[in-house]
């Protein structure tokens, strides 16, 4: 149920209807009984900011090159790449419009906070200086989750402004391999 409810959602979505789309028309498309929906995930704006963070998030192995910058960078590559998409763009705007107060927790920036927290740790065992978790949220993953949403650019020559930014936080030179 819950793929058909997922395929069902990201039709609704990628056809521009996320702003206007009802359980029941997501039922109907997945084939599904609206009761069963609203027994899950209890409102549109929750089953919404459900297949975002998944869209959002699947599969995307961590990279683990050896160098902390190296890993930010492709990292932050493969997620602008990502929201970038169209259809990833119109997933984070769901994401963002079920929001209608401020919220302890976001389930998407846990899962980035997770990966943030392993990068560095790895980093931190081989010696290499890191920036904290917050640093790399704030200032690399955060901007490009900001452009997405409001449709500007999130090219290559961006996420590398972004990875210089955080490298030049610990006082090592931008493009150097990792501020050791």
């Amino acid at each position: 149920m819950q793929s058909a409810v997922y395929a069902a959602v990201g039709q609704l979505v990628g056809a521009g209807q996320r702003d206007t789309m009802t359980i029941p028309e997501v039922a109907d498309l997945a084939g599904v009984n609206p009761t069963s929906i609203y027994r899950r995930w209890g409102s549109i704006d929750a089953l919404l900011g459900e297949v975002a963070v998944a869209a959002l998030t699947q599969g995307e192995p961590l990279p683990d090159t050896g160098v902390l910058r190296d890993d930010i960078a492709e990292w932050a590559s493969v997620i602008a790449a990502d929201v970038g998409r169209p259809k990833r763009r119109a997933y984070l705007r769901a994401m963002v419009a079920a929001r209608d107060d401020v919220v302890e927790a976001c389930p998407c920036w846990e899962v980035r906070r997770e990966q943030a927290e392993e990068m560095i740790a790895r980093a931190s065992e081989r010696g290499e200086a890191t920036p904290s978790v917050r640093q790399l949220l704030d200032h690399v993953i955060a901007p490009l989750y900001h452009h997405a949403v409001f449709g500007l650019a999130v090219d290559d020559a961006y996420v590398a402004e972004l990875v210089d930014d955080v490298v030049a936080m610990l006082g090592a030179a931008p493009g150097s391999a990792g501020g050791r």
